[in-house]
């Protein structure tokens, strides 16, 4: 088992990566400096992409577009305007979408 420092340090270096986001770094930092006890691995973090869920509210299809709303705080109507982009100009929107749809679990 690490020690504090050594999970202080590994955490330190998630977020100079980018991988954690300031937020997320203080409260793993947090946690380790109150349990004294390791940090989840990188893999277990909350990353944003992990939260994606297919939307059961707003949704025309399967909800993606309503998912991504809520994850990034974009109205859906603009994903589904960038989707529709996304096929008419290079033709891969409809395949990224059915991926999605595919992929992404529902709430």
């Amino acid at each position: 088992m690490a020690s504090v420092a050594e999970e202080l340090e590994r955490l330190a270096a998630l977020r100079d990566r980018g991988v954690l986001s300031e937020e997320e770094f203080a409260q793993l930092k947090a946690r380790v400096i109150e349990s004294g006890v390791s940090a989840p691995s990188a893999s277990a973090v909350d990353l944003p992409v992990n939260r994606l869920r297919r939307s059961r509210e707003d949704r025309w299809l399967g909800g993606i577009c309503g998912g991504l709303a809520r994850m990034t705080g974009l109205e859906s109507w603009v994903w589904r305007l960038i989707f529709v982009l996304f096929f008419l100009l290079w033709g891969f929107g409809l395949l990224l979408y059915i991926l999605l749809w595919i992929f992404v679990p529902d709430e």
